[in-house]
């Protein structure tokens, strides 16, 4: 149980101190997704173009305990009247993982 323990509490520590070129990457990740379904178009990650900044958005939804879902949601099906008066379209092309990955990127805000 002990050296269970032991791998298990070593492997977080690993997870937290994950090398600055793999961050970097999953970052490059999620802006090529982001490009792909077009997302910059309406997002801009520091301001406002249509829609939303997304350092905005991760800070409406801060501490929110469903806010992956609830973004993952809006990001699928659209929505309008949260941000203003300009509808977001649904986005329902885009796979759950690329979304996951987004809306996790956009709350690490």
């Amino acid at each position: 149980m002990r050296n269970h323990l032991i791998a298990v509490l070593g492997g977080a520590v690993l997870s937290f101190t994950m090398p600055a070129p793999a961050v970097a990457a999953d970052a490059a990740k999620v802006e090529a997704l982001l490009k792909q379904y077009n997302c910059l178009q309406c997002h801009g990650t520091d301001k406002k173009i249509l829609g939303p900044a997304y350092k905005d958005v991760a800070k409406k939804y801060k501490g929110q305990k469903d806010a992956a879902v609830v973004l993952a949601k809006k990001i699928k099906e659209g929505g309008k009247g949260v941000w203003g008066p300009v509808p977001m379209p649904p986005n329902d092309k885009v796979g759950d993982a690329d979304i996951r990955l987004m809306v996790g990127w956009i709350l690490s805000l």
